[in-house]
């Protein structure tokens, strides 16, 4: 394999190629609406052609398009499975009154940049983009074959992006048996010589559903004993109000495990809440993966005051831990009760695979040998990501989009969050681990 020049550097575009992401505004509104990634998608198919690497843009309806690259140059393994990177290029929409910089300006404050996309997800893009650009100038090949994926419409569920690439083109990614995209690799400050690196190796599951209430429909000011609102209104509260037992998946246990034994405590993992205090900002991610969740979000009934419409609904958000689709299910026709049905409006499995193996081995090798605090250990996510699609067709998937910290900064905040950003530095310091990545991987 060729060797690197003295003045090889993987890291060196990185901040300029996330801030010109950020600055195509990909906004996705789950609709027609938006501007789709077209724009963002021609500019990284510029950047890969640049450097000599040809793509296929692929479109499953108008601006909503998908780039694919193969990157197989001499001095790879062609024995060797190609390894899939992917990322998505749109990103969710940002209100700039809300802000205290321009969301789609790229700008960089206090060693920081910001904007949409900072975290969620362009800056994984530009550190892929870095490193494969200047791997392809001086001709220094990974390991094994590459797959590129810059998908669409990610923050909508994939269904025009990843899941449409996976059920009309699978044969582009069908031969890849890995993966690494979103959610992992960031790092969780247990003290100054320990860093713990949260490797997404499962996700949850997503049930999104549509509670339907009948009733009798009349005037405002008459007795009724078959309100629809009232009975998706109880329904709603008792969902709501439910509290969901702890289910701990193998994934959920290594990470427990790992903060056990960082912060020397014992851990009991059926009452963690105390524990789980201790983590931060992340806090909340990690409190979100220990049970099922379903929350209410959205209610629709009645044209007028003074009319009882015969009908009402809501929107409720479920997601269950590998293994807990028919709990949340049973559970969710237990409370709603008689008067009020549910319908999946939106149905997606959890993923998870072990914390084990040459590619593990390769991604702690990699952090160490950038950071000699580090431990990776494996987390299971609350979210969803592409990674449903690429599962179905077999690949084995990680979050690992490696971010060395601050420790006060609330890395889980930035998730869709005001001021979204992401520090020069540990932009930088991702490019570089991905380098060392990709000749072991």
């Amino acid at each position: 394999m060729t060797q690197p020049s003295p003045d090889y550097a993987p890291d060196a575009e990185v901040t300029a190629i996330a801030r010109d992401l950020i600055r195509i505004d990909t906004s996705n509104y789950g609709t027609s609406d938006g501007p789709g990634e077209r724009k963002a998608t021609e500019h990284v198919a510029a950047l890969l052609d640049e450097v000599g690497i040809d793509v296929e843009l692929y479109e499953s309806e108008p601006r909503r398009t998908t780039l694919v690259a193969r990157w197989e140059p001499e001095g790879v393994d062609r024995d060797a499975a190609p390894l899939l990177i992917h990322g998505h290029l749109d990103v969710v929409p940002a209100n700039a009154d809300d802000w205290s910089v321009d969301p789609f300006a790229g700008e960089v404050r206090d060693d920081c940049l910001w904007g949409r996309g900072a975290v969620d997800m362009k800056d994984f893009d530009a550190m892929v983009l870095s490193v494969v650009r200047a791997r392809a100038r001086a001709g220094v090949a990974p390991r094994r074959p590459i797959r590129l994926a810059f998908t669409a419409d990610e923050e909508a569920g994939s269904g025009l992006g990843a899941q449409w690439l996976a059920d009309h083109h699978p044969e582009t990614v069908r031969d890849c048996t890995e993966a690494i995209g979103e959610v992992g690799g960031f790092s969780l400050t247990v003290r100054d010589d320990l860093r713990l690196y949260l490797v997404q190796t499962a996700e949850k599951g997503i049930a999104w559903l549509r509670l339907i209430a009948d009733g009798r429909a009349g005037h405002g000011s008459f007795r009724n004993d078959d309100n629809a609102v009232t009975e998706l209104a109880a329904a709603v509260a008792r969902i709501g109000a439910h509290r969901w037992p702890n289910r701990i998946t193998d994934s959920q246990r290594g990470f427990l495990d790992a903060v056990a034994e960082a912060f020397g405590i014992e851990l009991d993992p059926e009452d963690a809440e105390e524990t789980l205090a201790r983590l931060g900002s992340i806090a909340r991610m990690v409190g979100a993966t220990m049970s099922n969740t379903v929350n209410p979000t959205m209610l629709e009934a009645g044209y007028k005051v003074n009319v009882i419409p015969g009908r009402a609904t809501a929107s409720i958000d479920g997601r269950f831990v590998p293994g807990g689709r028919e709990e949340l299910l049973a559970t969710v026709d237990e409370l709603i009760g008689d008067k009020v049905r549910a319908e999946v409006i939106n149905d997606q499995p959890a993923v998870e695979t072990e914390f084990s193996g040459a590619l593990v081995e390769a991604m702690q090798t990699c952090l160490q040998a950038e950071d000699s605090g580090a431990r990776a250990v494996p987390f299971l996510m609350s979210g969803g990501t592409d990674a449903k699609a690429w599962d179905r067709l077999g690949i084995r998937c990680f979050g690992f989009a490696p971010l060395r910290l601050p420790p006060d900064l609330d890395f889980a905040g930035m998730f869709h969050g005001v001021d979204e950003r992401v520090p020069t530095a540990s932009l930088e310091f991702g490019a570089r681990v991905l380098d060392r990545f990709l000749t072991l991987a």
